[in-house]
């Protein structure tokens, strides 16, 4: 089964100013080349060429990419979902569809076991995500999110805030695939979600990705884990990029990603 790919591009990275004040997120630098280059040439080596960007701002900047581009006119007043389903005309049941944050770096490993995953929905996870979250800061718990797995790899809660260890199996990496007899069903889902909820704590525009697969998985579809053990980096603020370019330099970063392959 083929592949369709959408890469969620809009966001303004706030937290990483002054790097962002003239790009968008995803094309922030790392070691020379844009966080959004790195993925693409991952996805092609893939075998996936049928890609598509949702920008919103300074989305113009995304042509470069060579890429189609469609554009979230209110990407400073939604999150990502609202981002991903500005592309909904794109989510057919001919193919898989494979959903990426921009801005994640990740190995061909990470994205060949996602893409081998069988269930309607498969999600990345990196079992090994404490001793990246060490690297980066002082107290991981305080920045990671939840992840409680039954049966080996299904998830059954993704996005919480943890109050320990125990209830971090892993951690979601912004990567998902639906597959495609089962995206007919997503776009449903989604479309009959009630606008008037609350979702974790964010109104129905403002919901979170994790916020989505929770209703998904309390609504009795099925999300399995396709495991990783590193091999992906995350950009959120210039600590990240500066502590990244540092490692990189004095070659620690090698014991947690491959920057030659994740490009």
């Amino acid at each position: 089964m083929k592949s369709r790919a959408i890469v969620l591009a809009a966001g303004q990275g706030t937290r990483l100013r002054p790097l962002t004040d003239d790009r968008p997120k995803c094309l922030v630098e790392l070691a020379g080349q844009p966080l959004l280059h790195r993925q693409l040439a991952v996805m092609r080596q893939a075998g996936i060429e049928d890609i598509t960007l949702v920008g919103g701002y300074r989305h113009e900047q995304l042509d470069a990419a060579g890429l189609p581009v469609v554009v979230n006119p209110r990407f400073d007043s939604t999150n990502m979902v609202s981002t991903l389903f500005c592309a909904e005309a794109l989510m057919g049941e001919e193919a898989d569809l494979l959903i990426a944050y921009g801005d994640i770096v990740y190995e061909p490993r990470v994205l060949a076991a996602l893409l081998a995953g069988c269930a309607p929905i498969t999600v990345a996870v990196d079992r090994e995500w404490r001793r990246f979250w060490e690297a980066r800061m002082d107290d991981p718990l305080a920045d990671a999110e939840t992840l409680v797995l039954e049966d080996g790899d299904r998830v059954v809660e993704v996005g919480k805030k943890p109050d320990s260890y125990e209830r971090i199996q892993g951690q979601y990496m912004g990567l998902i695939k639906v597959r495609a007899d089962q995206v007919p069903d997503f776009r449903q889902f989604y479309a009959g979600l009630d606008r008037e909820a609350s979702y974790d704590g964010k109104d129905f525009d403002n919901m979170y990705m994790t916020s989505l697969i929770q209703a998904l998985i309390d609504a009795g579809r099925d999300v399995r884990a396709a495991f990783t053990d590193n091999g992906w980096l995350e950009v959120d603020t210039v600590a990240d990029l500066e502590l990244y370019h540092r490692m990189y330099e004095d070659g620690r970063l090698a014991d947690f990603i491959d920057l030659e392959r994740a490009a």
